[in-house]
C-alpha cells in the first residue's frame, strides 16, 4: 500500500503515513487495555463484596453472584465432579446435598483474588460444623467468567474427598 501525494513519487510522505498508522493502532490497543483493565476491576470489586457479605453471614451469595443459566463445572474424578447448568440445578444438585449437612453455614475466607478482563480466579478456604458435630474443611479455587456483573460461567477446583465424606456420614434433613 502506497501512501503519497498524487505526482510526489511517494517516498516523501510515506514515513508519515505509516508513523499516523502506528500511532493509531497504539491508541486503540490502549483504550481496550484501560477498558479491560476497569472490566476486570469492576469484576474484582464483584466476586469480593459477595464473599464479604457471604463471609458476614449473608446468605444470597448464589443469588447475587451467579446468571440463572450459569454453567458449573466441579473438576475432579469423584461422581460429585460434573457440570450443571443453570443456577437451581447448582443449588439443587450441589450446594443443598452438602449445606443440608451441616449446622451452619460454610464461611468462607478469601486467600487470593485475581482478575483479567471477564475473567475473575478467587481462591479461599471454607469452614464449617457438620449436624454429626465434625468439622467440614475445604480449600477452593473458583474461576468466574463475567458478564454484566454476574458469573455465566465457573469452573470449580476442590477437594472432593471432604465434600463426599460430609454427603456419605451424615443423613440429609
Amino acid at each position: 500500500m502506497k501512501f503519497s501525494r498524487p505526482g510526489s513519487g511517494g517516498s516523501s510522505r510515506r514515513p508519515a503515513a505509516w508513523f499516523l498508522m502506528a500511532a493509531l493502532v497504539w491508541a486503540v490497543s490502549s483504550a481496550r487495555a484501560d477498558s479491560g483493565a476497569a472490566e476486570a476491576q469492576r469484576n474484582k470489586e464483584a466476586v469480593g463484596k459477595a464473599f464479604a457479605a457471604w463471609a458476614g453471614g449473608g446468605q444470597t451469595f448464589f443469588d447475587d453472584m451467579l446468571a440463572p443459566n450459569v454453567v458449573w463445572t466441579i473438576k475432579g474424578s469423584s461422581p460429585t465432579a460434573r457440570v450443571l447448568r443453570g443456577k437451581q440445578q447448582l443449588i439443587d444438585g450441589a450446594v443443598t446435598p452438602l449445606s443440608t449437612r451441616l449446622q451452619r453455614q460454610i464461611r468462607p475466607t478469601i486467600r487470593n483474588l485475581w482478575a483479567d478482563g471477564d475473567h475473575v480466579i478467587i481462591e479461599w478456604d471454607g469452614e464449617a460444623l457438620a449436624k454429626d458435630g465434625k468439622p467440614y474443611r475445604n480449600s477452593y479455587l473458583w474461576i468466574f467468567r463475567m458478564q454484566g456483573g454476574r458469573a455465566t460461567e465457573v469452573t470449580a477446583y476442590l477437594d472432593l474427598v471432604p465434600y463426599d465424606d460430609v454427603l456419605r456420614r451424615v443423613p440429609a434433613s
